[in-house]
């Protein structure tokens, strides 16, 4: 990657405007709170029968195409990836077998987005985190910043993406999210989050020895918008143990502290990615027989 010293040192001059303000903003960081018209889901998995109707729908609704098991088995994906946005895989437990469903979170104060120093990813309409191709540059630390290992990336294609569930924010217009609109038996439900939270709430009160008690997501790590009931542990489901702290708050607490009195990580990524648009924009004016030499 060709990097001329002009740009270099108009990204450093922005990289040292950011590393003048880490502290200021690692010390005044106000963790957000749900939007008043947050949508999301409530998944319960005492109803789910595994059929996964949901993620043939979200695969049909979003373009995606079928993927082999490792056995051989047609259109039975196994793991989230870059061709599958929505999973429900069979959980043991010592208190029983039970469907989970995966898929991204939509958290209130998402690690990804945090992570995300060019703005690819951001929570939007609805508070739906969503990725836009135009600013990404392929580092993938949304991935490894999200505590539910949820964002994948298209290894497969030459013009890869990072590939998450978006709510079907395409679909907002007509009724919201394939995977709620097909489910037999109501596992999934689509709704605003306080409407969501009431339900749940109201269904582990009226059935207190069906539940466990407490709704995943309410308030763990700073809070979700896709909930979880259940009748098993959570952790046997694979959703992760984490306190009210959102994760960002820990990630910024830990950066500001190795890196205080040196140039930011922030700075630094910036620089990286100040570059990394611009060859990109000379590629595309290249490709297209025009652009400077």
């Amino acid at each position: 990657m060709s990097v001329d010293r002009r740009s270099f040192l108009k990204a450093a001059a922005a990289a040292g405007a950011t590393a003048a303000l880490v502290e200021k903003t690692a010390s005044a960081r106000v963790r957000p709170l749900p939007p008043p018209d947050a949508v999301g889901l409530l998944y319960d998995a005492t109803k789910c029968i595994g059929c996964k109707a949901c993620v043939v729908a979200c695969k049909d609704a979003n373009g995606m195409p079928a993927e082999r098991s490792a056995d051989g088995l047609y259109d039975a994906p196994t793991d989230l990836s870059g061709s599958t946005r929505n999973l429900i895989r069979l959980a043991k437990s010592p208190q029983g077998s039970s469907y989970m469903k995966s898929q991204c979170m939509h958290c209130v104060d998402p690690a990804c987005v945090n992570a995300c120093m060019m703005g690819s990813l951001a929570k939007r309409e609805k508070g739906i985190v969503t990725w836009k191709p135009d600013k990404c540059i392929g580092c993938r630390y949304c991935a490894m910043a999200c505590p539910y290992q949820v964002p994948r990336f298209e290894w497969s294609s030459l013009n890869p993406k990072v590939v998450k569930c978006e709510l079907c924010a395409h679909r907002m217009a007509f009724g919201g999210p394939a995977c709620a609109a097909v489910c037999p038996r109501g596992a999934v439900i689509y709704g605003k989050r306080d409407e969501l939270l009431a339900e749940a709430k109201q269904r582990i009160a009226a059935h207190p020895d069906t539940y466990v008690n407490k709704v995943y997501g309410e308030t763990d790590g700073g809070g979700t918008q896709v909930l979880y009931l259940t009748h098993v542990p959570f952790e046997d489901l694979g959703l992760p143990v984490l306190g009210e702290e959102g994760v960002p708050d820990l990630q910024q607490t830990i950066q500001y502290g190795v890196y205080k009195g040196f140039i930011a990580p922030a700075a630094l990524y910036g620089i990286l990615g100040f570059v990394a648009l611009k060859n990109r924009k000379k590629q595309k004016e290249a490709a297209n027989g025009g652009g400077d030499a």
